[in-house]
């Protein structure tokens, strides 16, 4: 296998600025012509957008504007280039967020990172992402083809068949969140079954160090990337393991939380991504996520920028169990109970499984009455305990993430 997954992978710094000074413009020049853009790049000329300074001027696009005009334009609010029945696949993501999907050209371009995981012909990848609506078991199927492995498309649950499978047809390499494989591989032990799996390409949860030893521990090498079902594969892990290298079709920006303002070089801001998919061109979106750069290349001889990964939230929105937890739904746990005041979702690990605690203000004292809303609204099961009223702080947190991601 070769050590790269294509040459622009080792590009110089030259002529990767060669090469964005022709792409961004034609990017921009798309935008501008989707009703999306109607509003917020009207008056831009294309032309002028050669480089990073010059696409720093141009607003920022937040996730709730793109909510805001699917709902009055659905499925994609004008922010595409084709229609809806033009793409392979429509999803739903939580909000509901509406995104397109395409089988073809490596669309999210996630074979990169499974090239540097080292997955390829003659691997079988066991997929456990989920294909039930959000892309994320798709967006890891197309890398899959594109490097050209054979996928098993598991998704998650129904533990022991998973592990009968990965025997049975002798899965080679895993896919899925950092958690699962663990949960998957304690299964196997418990039943006494081998498996070969010997590479792991994880997302959608941070991949704490202890767990990545645990899983070299037991001849696993796992490395991780940074993606979203909006935009695909932002930035990867490479076997340096040293920060994330950022995607060759993405243009990424560290700015001051809530503005389009790039911090100095590396310091904590919010990732801003610009993608040069023609099919769905989102120009400087905000994920809501904190990184910073860092200085330097990569030791395994990529050259593109590296990011310090996922650093936390720029709002409180926290990922739990793969899974987003935001504010908004911390309100609407406790809007369904009149005898409840405040409520607020705690995030720890135990175990090397991310754990999530509701404490709610209550003069209940039945933790089973709020189980059920918990599960609808927060969409998954967590220990709950009750706290009289005024127990908790008065500083506005709704969300506690208290992992330590170091």
């Amino acid at each position: 296998m070769s050590t790269y997954f294509d040459t622009l992978e080792t590009r110089s710094a030259d002529e990767r600025a060669a090469a964005l000074a022709v792409a961004l413009p034609e990017q921009i020049a798309r935008a501008k012509a989707l009703p999306g853009y109607a509003a917020s790049l009207g008056d831009t000329d294309p032309g002028v957008v050669t480089d990073m300074t010059a696409l720093a001027a141009l607003p920022v696009l937040r996730k709730s504007t793109l909510g805001d005009a699917q709902a009055k334009a659905a499925p994609f609010g004008g922010f595409t280039v084709k229609p809806a029945h033009g793409f392979a696949h429509v999803f739903q993501s939580p909000g509901p967020i509406y995104e397109p999907g395409g089988v073809d050209r490596d669309w999210w371009r996630v074979g990169r990172f499974l090239h540097a995981c080292g997955i390829g012909q003659g691997d079988i990848v066991q997929n456990c992402f989920g294909y039930h609506l959000t892309p994320a078991g798709m967006i890891f199927e197309s890398g899959a083809r594109a490097v050209g492995a054979a996928v098993l498309p598991a998704g998650t649950g129904q533990t022991e068949l998973q592990v009968r499978a990965a025997a049975d047809v002798g899965t080679t390499a895993y896919a899925g969140t950092p958690d699962y494989l663990k949960v998957i591989l304690d299964k196997a032990a418990e039943m006494g079954v081998d498996l070969k799996i010997t590479k792991a390409a994880v997302g959608g949860g941070a991949l704490f160090p202890s767990l990545r030893q645990e899983y070299a521990d037991r001849g696993i090498t796992c490395l991780q990337c940074y993606a979203t079902a909006d935009l695909g594969n932002i930035a990867y892990e490479s076997p340096a393991m040293e920060g994330m290298i950022i995607d060759e079709n993405v243009i990424v920006e560290i700015v001051t939380p809530g503005t389009g303002n790039p911090v100095a070089p590396g310091e904590v801001g919010e990732v801003v991504v610009t993608t040069l998919n023609p099919d769905y061109p989102l120009i400087r979106f905000a994920t809501g996520d904190l990184s910073a750069v860092l200085p330097g290349e990569s030791p395994c001889g990529r050259t593109n920028t590296r990011i310090k990964g996922w650093m936390g939230r720029a709002d409180q929105t926290t990922k739990i169990k793969g899974m987003f937890v935001r504010p908004e739904q911390v309100a609407a746990l406790v809007s369904r109970h009149e005898e409840v005041s405040r409520a607020r979702v705690i995030a720890t690990r135990e175990g090397e499984m991310d754990v999530m605690t509701i404490q709610i203000e209550t003069d209940g004292n039945n933790p089973d009455t709020y189980s059920g809303t918990v599960s609808e609204v927060l969409k998954m099961k967590g220990r709950i305990e009750l706290v009289g009223k005024g127990t908790l702080p008065n500083d506005g947190k709704v969300i506690d993430d208290q992992r330590v991601y170091e």
